[in-house]
């Protein structure tokens, strides 16, 4: 892959795409590039006043850009279900499964999940089966799940998914960026009959302001602020976070399974490339498990041939 960047991106005229989490950092950064390579993005954001800010912004730098704005909630599985209803009838050629938090206090989505591991696996697991019909209309559509070199510290609690008998901000987390990769691997597994590619990408430390919500959430604001100062310093930019998706979304040698993340030191920074994954995301068992529990969770349930979801 060498110094690959965005500008390397094939053209994408004609693919249709949905990044979630668009309005800011990664996703925005991806939805830009998709949308410069050609590609008309769907750019999926909670909230709906950033959301705007951030598509005035693409369409600023890329005057007659097919970009347009949706609402999505992936901490509820209603808003999923609308989303899905409104724009998974005409075919989608890339989903790229981005929003996230990251180390928050324990709270709820409106389903009664752990906001982390509802918001980062539930909710994309929900919102990839019912846009399952759309991904498979076309073969070789790419469905990015953004995991973190974070998975690593990762264990799966099947007991306890919800942190409920103990939570600690950053082991949830870590599950659920366990969990991405989990869903990946099986997805890549389920779907490549019907011509369906999985992959997986981490940003590496990348600039971004995930790092702050956190603290922000428990009234430390001065905690905030170190922390998102610290990011801004260390971390690379969102632009080149973004660069391993936007390669495992569109670059013509990805096949299913495979994961991405900077090649630098640790990978924290730098160009992408592929990357290892730890044996526990390796697992077959635990893929298979987590499966099942996510569409009794979600009520989401893949059908295993041509027609998508129920």
């Amino acid at each position: 892959m060498g110094g690959w960047t965005a500008r390397d991106l094939p053209d994408l005229t004609g693919r249709r795409a949905v990044v979630t989490g668009a309005n800011s950092g990664l996703g925005f950064h991806t939805a830009l590039e998709l949308s410069r390579a050609g590609a008309s993005v769907v750019m999926a954001a909670r909230d709906e006043r950033r959301g705007a800010e951030a598509l005035d912004r693409v369409r600023q730098q890329l005057p007659g850009s097919g970009a347009e704005l949706a609402s999505l909630d992936l901490a509820d599985l209603a808003s999923v279900r609308r989303f899905a209803a409104a724009y998974g009838t005409a075919p989608i050629d890339i989903l790229v499964n981005n929003a996230g938090v990251m180390a928050i206090p324990r709270r709820e989505t409106l389903d009664g999940f752990e906001m982390q591991f509802g918001t980062n696996h539930l909710g994309h697991f929900a919102l990839t089966g019912l846009l399952l019909p759309a991904l498979t209309k076309r073969p070789g559509s790419r469905v990015v799940t953004v995991s973190s070199f974070m998975h690593w510290l990762g264990t799966m609690n099947f007991d306890d998914l919800m942190g409920e008998r103990r939570y600690q901000t950053w082991s949830v987390y870590e599950q659920s960026k366990l969990a991405n990769l989990l869903f990946m691997r099986e997805l890549d597994h389920r779907g490549s009959a019907l011509g369906l590619v999985s992959v997986a990408a981490h940003p590496g430390y990348a600039s971004t302001n995930l790092q702050a919500v956190g603290p922000q959430m428990v009234g430390s604001r001065v905690s905030g602020l170190i922390a998102g100062a610290l990011t801004a310093v260390a971390g690379q930019s969102a632009a080149n976070g973004a660069l391993p998706q936007l390669y495992a979304a569109a670059a013509p040698d990805v096949v299913g399974g495979e994961y991405f993340g900077p090649r630098g030191p640790g990978q924290q920074r730098g160009r992408p490339t592929r990357v290892g994954m730890s044996k526990k995301a390796q697992d077959d068992e635990s893929a298979r498990r987590l499966w099942e529990v996510s569409e009794e969770l979600t009520g989401v349930r893949y059908l295993s041939g041509p027609g998508g979801s129920a």
